[in-house]
């Protein structure tokens, strides 16, 4: 006979149900003599001889069940008195001092069980009724914008198996309807041009508002992250006042890059902006629109000497690069890339009109030669010049076959600007003028008055283009042209002559050109290379797997397009 079967076998129920007792008595706040609990769970461990059955057995079981029974009783009476924070500050509580008493008197293999079963009690069973309290709930606290009781819901919940799930859930709804809220704001204004700016600085506080909230309160848990991706494609691929998020967000850009726009940034806080709209365009589906506006945007400014700053532009394609790869910024980098050889083959051209002055125009005028690939296609027409732009182009074309004879020129007259001295009764008046509006007053210096046909007929122009252009020179603000009959609509049996009463308070004044809405283009100029890219994916993944069920072409080919659009 032993110990153990003398004394230990007659007296451990005994022992076990006063430790308990004591443990109870302690968790309601009462003090208990820690040292003497020990002295008697250690005969239940050393009883076993370096074995924990009798331990597990004879102790442990028994406590886990009283462990469960008492947290229920305790989650029962607190789900229905406490709001959401204080039933969490009390179950963060219970499970730092269940912690305690394992490290003071309890084995640490009993740690991971009481835990669990405090964790089961008190968050698994009533998870549904404690995230949906009506006025204290997770909703309400991603409202009320409660960060500390987040933090806690989180350091609660990713304990347990799955329990960050229906938080996620209701992070990601909390943030759709904050977005959406954002559109219908939006769509409510009449002017969509006018809050483009406000909707993606509104756009970029939410990214900014919910990512530090799944930095800080969330631990950056990719579950957190998910919800917030899937929640921004939600209200960021919707139509905005007409417009698309894509060519909302190359707008703003535009709008920051260029000179005299509206957002006035320092360059840190420039860079910093871009940055996030190039986060923001993660969650854009059409990527490939957003890279045409953007490209069209950025010739306009490199063109007619609207960037503000070459490293901001340089900054904006670095970052592109690195979140959407080489090929999406290949052909902007190739326009900044031109830029600088046009400005190399100008110099060439002013060192070849001073060596050979007898070439002269005499005119001052520039030329910028571009690369036809990396630019957006732009309309070209059989322009025919009067004799001061002729005699300038046929200068050129013999100086550039000076340096190459493999290469065609092509010349886009929409995109050129001149500054013509107009000489009017009271004063000359330095005109600025697009191309097109330059080769028409050019023509009233041999004639004082001109019909629409033969301005027509000796400039060789579309009816679409000459309208225009003859209602910017004689229907605008600035009437360089008197039109007879004198209405607002150009019609092909009008008469134009020049206006030498004219006069205006500047020397200097930019004649502009009704505006043309260029986004139907994009969108037909976007669409032609989803269908090519769509070819080129079919062709490159028949020639690697020979033969393919359809279905699964097609889930390929989605899948392989989706960085760019929804195929």
């Amino acid at each position: 006979m032993c110990f153990r079967d003398l004394v230990y076998e007659e007296l451990k129920g005994k022992a076990r149900d006063a430790v308990i007792v004591l443990i109870e008595q302690e968790r309601e706040g009462e003090q208990i003599d820690r040292g003497l609990l020990k002295n008697v769970l250690d005969i239940f461990v050393g009883i076993g001889m370096g074995y924990m059955e009798y331990y597990e057995n004879d102790f442990e079981d028994a406590m886990l069940k009283h462990t469960a029974a008492y947290y229920s009783r305790k989650a029962s009476s607190w789900i229905v008195e406490d709001s959401c924070p204080d039933y969490m500050l009390k179950a963060e509580d219970c499970l730092k001092k269940e912690k305690d008493r394992v490290s003071h008197y309890l084995h640490v293999i009993s740690e991971t069980k009481f835990l669990e079963k405090v964790q089961n009690e008190l968050l698994v069973v009533y998870t549904n009724e404690l995230l949906e309290k009506e006025h204290s709930g997770c909703r309400v606290l991603l409202r009320d914008d409660k960060v500390e009781d987040l933090s806690r819901m989180y350091r609660l919940f990713h304990r347990i198996n799955k329990g960050l799930e229906p938080v996620s859930i209701m992070f990601k709804q909390h943030v759709v309807a904050e977005g959406m809220v954002l559109v219908q704001q939006v769509e409510d204004t009449t002017n969509s041009k006018s809050e483009t700016p406000f909707f993606v600085r509104k756009l970029i506080e939410l990214y900014d508002k919910y990512m530090a909230y799944v930095t800080n309160c969330f631990a950056n848990n990719s579950l957190f992250h998910k919800a917030l991706k899937e929640a921004f494609e939600v209200f960021c691929n919707k139509i905005v006042s007409g417009c698309s998020s894509a060519e909302l967000l190359a707008s703003y850009c535009d709008n920051i890059l260029k000179k005299g726009g509206s957002e006035k940034l320092s360059d840190d806080a420039i860079e910093e902006t871009l940055d996030k709209v190039v986060k923001l365009l993660a969650y854009i589906n059409d990527k490939d629109l957003f890279a045409e506006f953007c490209r069209k945007k950025l010739s306009r400014r490199l063109l007619f000497d609207k960037s503000a700053n070459d490293e901001h532009e340089r900054f904006i394609l670095t970052k592109l690069k690195q979140q959407c790869g080489g090929q999406f910024t290949s052909k902007m980098e190739g326009m900044l890339t031109d830029l600088t050889l046009a400005k190399e083959n100008q110099n060439n051209f002013q060192e070849y009109l001073t060596n050979n002055p007898s070439t002269s125009p005499g005119i001052d005028f520039s030329v910028t030669v571009l690369t036809s690939g990396f630019w957006p296609s732009y309309k070209s027409c059989d322009l025919s010049l009067p004799v001061e732009m002729a005699k300038c182009v046929q200068v050129f074309n013999e100086f550039y076959q000076t340096k190459t004879k493999h290469r065609k020129l092509t010349w886009i007259y929409s995109l050129g600007t001149c500054n013509v001295n107009g000489k009017f009764d009271s004063k000359t008046i330095e005109l600025i003028l697009g191309t097109y509006q330059a080769a028409v007053l050019l023509l009233f210096n041999s004639s004082d008055r001109l019909s629409y046909s033969e301005i027509k007929s000796q400039l060789n122009l579309a009816d679409d283009d000459l309208i225009r252009l003859l209602q910017s020179l004689s229907c605008a603000k600035y009437k360089i042209l008197i039109k007879e009959p004198s209405n607002t609509i150009v019609s092909s049996s009008d008469h134009f002559e020049f206006n030498s009463k004219f006069t205006d308070r500047m020397g200097r004044i930019r004649v502009p050109l009704p505006p043309v809405d260029e986004r139907k283009k994009v969108v037909e100029d976007v669409g032609k290379d989803r269908r090519y890219a769509i070819d080129a994916c079919i062709v490159r993944i028949m020639k690697s797997r020979k033969v393919l069920p359809h279905q699964q072409l097609v889930a390929e080919c989605v899948e392989y397009l989706s960085s760019m659009f929804n195929a």
